[in-house]
């Protein structure tokens, strides 16, 4: 599987994964990563616009060609209007769960199915195909360390990097080196939305709820 193939959620799912301890990282928030990658994407590809803060989609009968993104997109549509912010955090762990499991389909993550207790069932992942996270997080240090303009970087990779370092996922942006690469990201959030100034706002709120609900779980954490 080409890694250029995996959608934006999937990139984000993956690069919390910890390569060296075999574990997942900042699951507190992850599935709202998650969605923001995938709220992100849509808005990038067009299927997703602003209607003045709220997230419409452009269309009834356009697709994404993704099972994850298109999920979500219909999710859009059978609900009542709401704002970008909140779908950051509605459905998001049906988003997670969608992403898990097509990435389990693909060979990347092997899926085990057991009970809680003998009795609830539940499935958990194991990272198979380590290679293409390192590939994946080589990609987004380049993206945020350089040497290219952040104006150079696509817009998918500029969106991986200011998203992961909205939810302050140490696997892409160490907690050390957040201040020195702070201006760095801000551009790259600007260039996550280059296409158009409605698409640069609908980053920027998705990434500032992603921020938000970072700092909850960590606050929780704290307590």
């Amino acid at each position: 599987m080409p890694d250029g193939s995996l959608s934006l959620p999937s990139r984000l799912y993956l690069l919390a994964w910890d390569t060296e301890r075999l574990k997942i990282t900042g699951t507190a928030q992850l599935h709202h990563l998650v969605q923001a990658g995938a709220l992100t994407e849509l808005a990038q590809r067009g299927l997703l616009v602003d209607d003045d803060g709220v997230a419409a989609p452009a269309g009834l009968d356009a697709e994404a060609g993704d099972p994850v993104l298109d999920g979500l997109l219909e999710l859009v549509r059978e609900s009542r209007p709401r704002r970008w912010k909140t779908w950051v955090t509605l459905h998001a762990r049906i988003t997670l769960d969608a992403v898990r499991g097509q990435l389990a389909a693909e060979g990347v993550l092997r899926a085990e199915r057991r009970r809680v207790l003998g009795v609830l069932p539940s499935v958990s992942y194991t990272l198979e195909r380590v290679a293409v996270v390192d590939a994946l997080r080589e990609e987004a240090r380049r993206a945020l360390e350089g040497p290219l303009p952040a104006a150079e970087v696509s817009e998918r990779d500029a969106a991986v990097v200011a998203l992961a370092a909205a939810a302050e996922l140490r696997t892409v942006v160490p907690a050390k080196e957040r201040r020195r690469h702070k201006q760095r990201v801000e551009e790259l959030t600007e260039r996550s939305g280059a296409a158009a100034p409605a698409l640069r706002k609908v980053v920027r709120e998705v990434s500032a709820a992603v921020v938000m609900t970072a700092a909850a779980a960590s606050a929780a954490a704290g307590g």
